[in-house]
């Protein structure tokens, strides 16, 4: 007898081959029948008129603090979504010291938008310092399978010290670093991640440690990489030309013999060629260099919620870098002051035409969403400003002073149209690009991408018939699971790990984004569920299962080596 059947479903086993109507049995967290099968079960579950899909796999999260108050890792589980990956862009809370811990959490509140206050109630600091330990207090808490990168910032910030952000490392630091870097890799990491974005800076303003780093520094770390089985590589490229920061990446690859995926490319026909330069972009500096490179790409609109009490994204308009770093009644000063004010407009205004800071600057297209003044709710700042016959980026400061910097403004969405959603299912045909870039567990009141997979089911199969169900799948599994060199997962197969999800195809979308004070400290974030998921299943056991938590905890660490194969060049 085993454990459970799923009968009267259609199959979709994430290959991209057609789906059937198929029984799944399921014993001791495998799967071990797939078709017509008589052996009885303890359980079964009639998933008639449902698809039956592997778990699906998300690449980039955050969610290396979250595990520790919220095991579940809400609401990606909702969304059908079974193994994750985190520690990406270079922030990770181990390598861990006494010395340098504050400076972690501080980092980590800054650049994940996760409040201060949530990560010091919510994450249990000093229960370990090296890699493996964190890895150790994680195991068996979570209930979905996730897997950590070492972060490159956390790395330097150990070594480097208060320095780490100012100033390139000697050799015998670069040496210090790779040792490290060996002992997370040995204990389970799964590569490495580094990032040289403008918008990453720490709390007091500066360029989180990574981007100090020098090129003999990148590779020597992918050197060590290299030496690791299962391992990779994740990075956000840096300021500066594309062409020059995506050769490092290839390079990177190439030193390490690892594909390195790159975060992220936004595709919209408004920005068609930004997109098409940066895969051109990407695939010659990669067969220059003889790397991999495999852009992340977000499947849906790019919808954001901007928020001057944490400047970030912000802060990457020209000259608005200090103003963003100061502390709240400082910076309530400088956006009150209307010498100051028309300085920051004129500013931002010289900000150059890139996939980041486009739309950022455009006050007169913002919404302005929770504020504590009724009489501007819900409405457009342009719209505000010619009825006052006023200037918008006054209108704006004026609201955001108010609130005492807590206004929740909402740029125009970008890509939400037919061209870009057609145009993106393009770019997923051609091969090497994988979908994610979720960033959960980050940017609590800032994105809602955690619900990528349920939008891209809805929006580019169900309503607009962009792909069919079976390619669709993959992309949300087989695809993202073969370039990490998962073992056993993205897949429904016999032998395979049972991570399932069940799901109704005329009903699978994301429900409408609210928010939810559920964070430690009482802080709140941005949440939304999703309709259709019928039940999410992590080795064999439910976790989500009629739209409610079931508590379980199935999953697990992901352990590099161990867990996964290794995915070369």
């Amino acid at each position: 007898m085993i454990d459970l059947r799923i009968d009267g479903g259609t199959l979709y086993d994430g290959t991209g081959a057609p789906g059937r109507v198929a029984s799944v049995g399921i014993d001791a967290g495998r799967v071990v029948a797939i078709g017509e099968f008589d052996e009885p079960a303890r359980r079964t579950v009639d998933a008639t008129g449902l698809a039956v899909a592997p778990g699906f796999v998300d690449i980039h999260t955050h969610y290396d603090a979250q595990v520790f108050w919220d095991p579940a890792l809400t609401p990606s589980c909702f969304h059908g979504i079974t193994t994750v990956f985190a520690g990406n862009c270079g922030f990770t809370l181990a390598p861990w010291s006494e010395e340098h811990g504050d400076y972690l959490l501080r980092l980590l509140a800054r650049v994940e938008g996760i409040p201060v206050a949530t990560l010091q109630q919510g994450v249990p600091w000093g229960s370990w310092h090296r890699t493996g330990e964190y890895l150790d207090a994680v195991d068996r808490r979570s209930a979905l399978n996730i897997g950590f990168l070492v972060g490159h910032s956390a790395l330097r910030r150990a070594v480097l010290g208060a320095e780490a952000a100012t100033r390139a490392a000697t050799p015998a630091e670069i040496a210090a670093m790779q040792a490290l870097l060996a002992e997370g890799l040995e204990a389970g990491g799964m590569g490495l991640s580094s990032s040289g974005a403008p918008t990453h800076n720490d709390d007091t303003g500066l360029p989180v440690p990574s981007r100090a780093a020098t090129t003999d520094e990148f590779l020597a770390l992918c050197r060590v990489v290299g030496r690791h089985p299962g391992t990779t590589l994740e990075m956000v490229p840096g300021q500066g030309a594309f062409d020059d920061n995506i050769a490092l990446l290839a390079a990177m690859s190439a030193t390490a013999q690892r594909p390195l995926n790159w975060n992220v490319l936004q595709v919209n026909t408004e920005d068609a060629d930004l997109v098409e330069h940066r895969l051109s972009a990407s695939a010659a500096a990669a067969a220059r260099a003889g790397g991999r490179l495999v852009p992340l790409t977000l499947p849906d609109a790019l919808r954001t919620r901007l928020s001057f009490a944490s400047g970030f994204l912000l802060d990457t308009l020209p000259g608005w870098r200090e103003a963003m770093a100061l502390p709240a009644a400082a910076k309530l000063a400088v956006l009150a002051d209307p010498v100051a004010r028309r300085a920051l407009a004129e500013q931002a205004a010289t900000a150059p035409r890139t996939f980041v800071l486009r739309g950022i600057n455009n006050w007169a297209g913002m919404r302005v969403g929770e504020t504590g003044q009724d009489r501007y709710r819900d409405r457009v700042v342009g719209e505000i400003a010619a009825a006052e016959g006023r200037d918008p980026f006054d209108v704006l400061c004026d609201i955001v002073v108010g609130d005492g910097l807590q206004t929740g403004l909402y740029p125009p969405d970008r890509g939400d149209d037919d061209g870009s959603w057609a145009l993106r299912a393009d770019v997923w045909r051609r091969g090497d690009v994988v979908v994610g870039a979720s960033d959960a567990g980050a940017h609590l009141d800032m994105i809602s991408t955690w619900s990528y997979p349920t939008t891209l089911l809805a929006q580019a199969v169900r309503r607009r018939g962009l792909l069919d169900w079976p390619e669709a799948i993959r992309l949300l599994t087989d695809r993202p699971a073969r370039l990490y060199g998962l073992r056993d997962r993205g897949r429904l197969e016999v032998g395979g790990r049972a991570d399932v999800v069940l799901f109704d195809p005329e009903r699978i979308g994301p429900r409408p984004t609210t928010w939810r004070d559920d964070l430690p400290a009482g802080a709140g974030r941005l949440y939304a569920e999703a309709d259709g998921i019928e039940a999410v299943l992590v080795n064999g056991t439910a976790v989500v299962e009629g739209g409610t938590l079931t508590g379980h905890r199935p999953g697990g660490v992901i352990r590099s080596g161990r867990d996964t194969d290794t995915v070369t060049v």
